[in-house]
């Protein structure tokens, strides 16, 4: 055989390889890291969608849990990984948007990782303890007003979403208000249901108190009303123009065949329409969203662009 025919099966050879292993993916069971503790939404979600992957994709679904560093060191697990499709990640989005501000990184999470699919948006919840004499945002900054830096607020922790989105507010409304962080979004709660803290922002986890009266729901951080809470106004319904969300999704090492990052994007959109699923999000005060990776990376481009702005104005440092 000719040298040159060698060199053109050679790159035949070298061009297929990909797609090759796309089509015969997954060939063993698919492993999601997942980057925050068990019980936390990325974790609940992740394990909501895992056993119907699962099943589209006739392999295991493994969840492995491995929290630190803000998120980042499941992120970089990941990133360090084959770009074959059998390791992937769940994450929320503040690790994506926010820590690459306030942490000196081994990786760029925008670089190293792909976007493959969101599958749940959790509006960031302005909630106040009910002993507050507030009954509305409008109330809440007037009262701030009123009196200067002698309110205080709660969050997960220094640079977390509800550390940023309350900074957010304090900027947006022109007030001042003293951080209080706590080691994650159930002490912050706990915390406000004490009256150690005046408001916080949280993700959902307080909305049973709001329900039995035991903490006041105020507004909401998305664009839209809560499909669930359709009475409460949107933040900027409240005149604060500000958006406060996060977003559970999936992503890849960056070089995962494209076809890989396509099923898997059609997967998590179908598995997002399930009855099952569209309830057990609800239930946990998250709302179904859908969007392609190209979607999906630029929405994660804008927030990281927003919320950089806000830690350099609010000089918010990690813990």
């Amino acid at each position: 055989m000719l040298p040159l025919a060698h060199g053109l099966i050679a790159a035949a050879l070298v061009a297929f390889a990909p797609i090759a292993s796309a089509q015969t993916w997954p060939n063993k069971p698919v492993q999601i890291i997942v980057n925050f503790g068990v019980g936390g939404a990325p974790d609940v979600v992740a394990r909501l969608y895992g056993t119907y992957l699962s099943e589209a994709l006739g392999q295991p679904v493994v969840i492995d849990n491995r929290a630190g560093a803000g998120g980042n060191l499941g992120i970089e697990a990941v990133a360090r990984s084959a770009a074959d499709g059998h390791i992937l990640l769940v994450s929320a989005s503040s690790p994506f948007v926010i820590g690459p501000h306030i942490y000196k990184l081994n990786f760029d999470p925008a670089k190293d990782m792909q976007a493959v699919a969101p599958m749940a948006l959790t509006p960031m919840y302005l909630v106040s303890r009910p002993t507050l004499p507030v009954k509305s945002v409008a109330e809440l900054i007037e009262h701030a007003r009123a009196n200067p830096g002698k309110l205080n607020y709660g969050s997960a922790g220094n640079g977390t979403l509800p550390h940023a989105s309350g900074e957010m507010l304090l900027h947006a409304a022109k007030i001042k208000a003293v951080h209080v962080p706590y080691k994650g979004s159930g002490p912050a709660l706990t915390g406000l249901l004490r009256d150690e803290i005046d408001f916080v922002f949280d993700p959902g986890v307080a909305i049973p108190h709001v329900n039995s009266g035991k903490a006041r729901l105020l507004a909401v951080g998305s664009s839209t009303r809560s499909q669930g809470l359709p009475d409460t106004p949107t933040l900027t319904e409240a005149g604060v123009n500000m958006i406060a969300v996060s977003v559970v999704g999936v992503f890849a090492p960056a070089g995962t065949p494209s076809e890989v990052v396509t099923r898997l994007n059609r997967e998590v959109s179908r598995i997002m329409q399930l009855p099952k699923v569209r309830e057990a999000l609800a239930s946990m005060a998250a709302e179904p969203i859908a969007a392609s990776p190209q979607e999906f990376d630029a929405l994660l481009a804008k927030d990281r662009e927003r919320f950089g702005a806000i830690v350099r104005e609010a000089n918010i440092k990690a813990q």
